[in-house]
């Protein structure tokens, strides 16, 4: 399949945007020291970096939202000493953040144009719904939104409420549109539409700084790569030079050891197998799925397709209209979650904040909550015992914490997962189902993160890897299911692992020579 360069356009003019040795602290934490940028129209940069490299806190002093200690920014041949809010909104400074920012008991006009609202009725200052939605609709299409300026956000999936952001970040006229992971979320399509929107933003001359830990979308989209380290500025690329190695080389000081080819790894005996499984979501689409021990199989497809739904109905969230489960041979009643518990079938959720730690209750807590009973004595959770189990999964994880009674949502999110990882893994796992396993993880905890999943396989576990990431599911799998509106539409062995391939059965074509598993 043609990669499409999405690089191509006038040449950029002079700098309007100019970052002029800027440094920040925290008491004795140096965030950022003397990084300097410039920023011309229509350009596209992408900014790399491990987590705590200083990128969060160089994109909060271009928000207004903090003040350098030292250094100056200046436009359009101003300088200031920093910004407050309104002075980078003024700038024309437009966010798209990676945790959304939406208003659920509104529609898309609404938070699209929020504070911004259209009014009628003079005194009165009614809102003008037909004109919220005049205005909003040409937006939405330039993002390549399916749904409606009048929808309620309520009803959206995660995906869609990605565009809504970005299509408030178009609304305001912005001469730099900051995009941080805004493909974290989205599956391959979505993706697709969204690097579009990427090279729209460049034609019309609107500068694109492009946050992201997917290393090839950086490739096919920007002009010039920015690396930071430890709050420095570590190098640049320019666009001739951007490869994913250089990238890596440059976040991390060093070369990224890759996993050797997987090719065909020899794998045991099935140990999950579905046979009609039909979810709630799709009722009259059958599923048919072997998993075998000893192997990574991801599971890919559009939005929509079933797979978070299939993971829910094998973890035992929902219960299947119809089909069968067996584990090792036997018959699987999964009615709760409870029962794929004890049946050894874990889950880590795509929103590992949401539905896999809780962020204030302390480490060690985390992992042990899942499997009390183990760590109790005459009815009463023994501390020691929490401790202990924690302390053994820290050190086989590498779980980076001072102390194991820091509360969860001190962890980087590359930690959280591995805390998610940690609590099924001290219950001995039979299947583990990993669900958009690296979203919003730098380069470094993912090759980590890469690592576990291939050693707990090797070990005999029976993986399921579901992720919209193309790069992730065609290098960590050793097999690939494809979903089609809640049915598999396809396998493919390692020999045939291709992005075309796997956006064929995606769309729900077939590919030459398919092998179905």
């Amino acid at each position: 399949m043609e990669t499409k360069d999405r690089t191509s356009g006038a040449e950029t003019s002079a700098p309007w945007l100019v970052l002029n040795h800027l440094s920040k602290s925290y008491g004795p934490v140096q965030a950022l020291m003397d990084f300097s940028m410039t920023v011309a129209p229509g350009e596209v940069i992408g900014i790399v970096g491990e987590n705590g490299a200083g990128k969060s806190t160089l994109m909060k002093i271009l928000g207004g939202v903090i003040l350098p200690d030292s250094g100056s920014i200046t436009v359009d041949g101003v300088a200031h000493a920093g910004f407050s809010v309104a002075d980078s909104m003024g700038a024309g400074i437009a966010f798209v953040h990676q945790e959304l920012n939406l208003f659920d008991n509104l529609d898309v006009a609404g938070n699209v144009l929020i504070g911004r609202e259209k009014r009628q009725g003079g005194l009165l200052s009614l809102l003008d719904r037909r004109a919220q939605r005049d205005a909003v609709t040409p937006l939405l299409k330039r993002v390549g939104a399916t749904f409606s300026a009048d929808t309620p956000v309520a009803n959206l999936s995660l995906a869609q409420c990605q565009m809504v952001e970005i299509a408030k970040a178009l609304s305001m006229d912005a001469r730099l549109v900051i995009l941080d992971e805004p493909t974290s979320s989205l599956p391959m399509a979505e993706t697709e539409k969204l690097l579009d929107v990427i090279a729209d933003l460049k034609r019309a001359g609107i500068a694109v700084i492009f946050i992201t830990h997917r290393l090839h979308e950086i490739e096919r989209s920007a002009d010039r790569v920015v690396a930071l380290r430890d709050g420095r500025l570590a190098g640049g690329l320019p666009r001739a030079e951007i490869t994913h190695d250089r990238m890596v080389k440059l976040m991390i000081g060093r070369d990224l050891k890759r996993d050797a080819a997987h090719g065909d790894r020899p794998v045991g005996a099935v140990v999950l197998s579905a046979r009609g499984i039909r979810t709630p979501t799709r009722p009259t689409k059958a599923v048919d799925l072997d998993l075998h021990g000893g192997e990574i199989l991801g599971l890919a497809g559009l939005v929509g397709a079933g797979r978070t739904e299939l993971a829910r109905v094998f973890f035992g969230v929902d219960r299947p209209l119809g089909g069968t489960i067996t584990l090792n041979g036997q018959p699987a009643r999964l009615r709760t979650t409870t029962d794929a518990v004890k049946a050894g079938i874990f889950l880590v959720p795509e929103d590992r904040k949401l539905n896999g730690v809780l962020l204030d209750l302390p480490i060690s807590e985390n992992i042990s909550l899942p499997n009390l009973p183990a760590h109790a004595r005459r009815g009463l959770v023994s501390r020691l015992l929490e401790m202990r189990t924690a302390e053994t999964q820290r050190t086989n994880l590498a779980i980076k914490t001072k102390t194991l009674s820091n509360p969860a949502r001190s962890l980087s999110g590359g930690n959280q997962q591995k805390v998610v990882l940690a609590k099924w893994l001290a219950m001995k796992p039979r299947v583990l189902i990993f669900d958009e396993p690296t979203r919003g993880i730098d380069i470094g905890a993912k090759a980590e993160i890469y690592r576990l999943m291939r050693e707990l396989a090797d070990s005999g576990v029976a993986i399921l890897m579901i992720s919209s990431d193309m790069e992730e599911v065609i290098g960590a799998s050793d097999r690939i299911a494809v979903m089609h509106e809640g049915a598999i539409s396809g396998y493919l062995s390692p020999a045939e692992f291709s992005e075309e391939n796997v956006l064929l059965l995606a769309v729900g074509k077939k590919i030459q020579d398919n092998v179905a598993a």
